[in-house]
């Protein structure tokens, strides 16, 4: 496929990399999302991308938005990484979560929990935090108390 085509055409699953890419319980789909998306410079391309660098929980996320929008020309900015909660609430989540469990649990009773009534949550940490994911959620359940 020669350079012009790629320009205006839009992949041939482009609606399937659309929703991958605002699928919020799968970082890693929507980083590939990100990746095959960034093959085809195209207006709707390049809104989705924009909108994924500024807006995706996951950092990662946004970087590679960031990165492919500027293999195209476009004039972006990358957002600064955030600081504190990457969710509104998470901490009142974790809570929630811990003290639904039974008196004694494990972490990973609280991990399983979170993962199947959260899993956005648990996926935006997961992906955010990468190797020390679980080092960090078994700390921060640790640190909850169970009033």
């Amino acid at each position: 496929m020669n350079n012009i085509a790629a320009q205006s055409e839009l992949p041939p699953n482009y609606e399937g990399l659309v929703k991958s890419a605002n699928r919020t319980a799968n970082w890693k789909e929507r980083l590939d999302a990100v990746e095959e998306l960034g093959q085809w410079n195209n207006q709707q391309v390049i809104s989705v991308l924009t909108r994924i660098m500024n807006n995706d929980t996951v950092f990662q996320v946004q970087e590679a938005a960031f990165h492919k929008l500027k293999a195209f020309g476009e004039e972006v900015q990358l957002p600064s990484k955030k600081k504190g909660e990457l969710i509104k609430g998470a901490a009142k989540i974790f809570t929630r979560i811990k003290k639904s469990l039974p008196e004694g649990h494990t972490y990973e009773e609280f991990k399983e929990k979170l993962k199947k009534m959260r899993t956005d949550v648990y996926d935006t940490y997961e992906g955010e935090k990468g190797a020390d994911f679980d080092m960090w959620l078994e700390q921060t359940w640790a640190s909850l108390t169970k009033k």
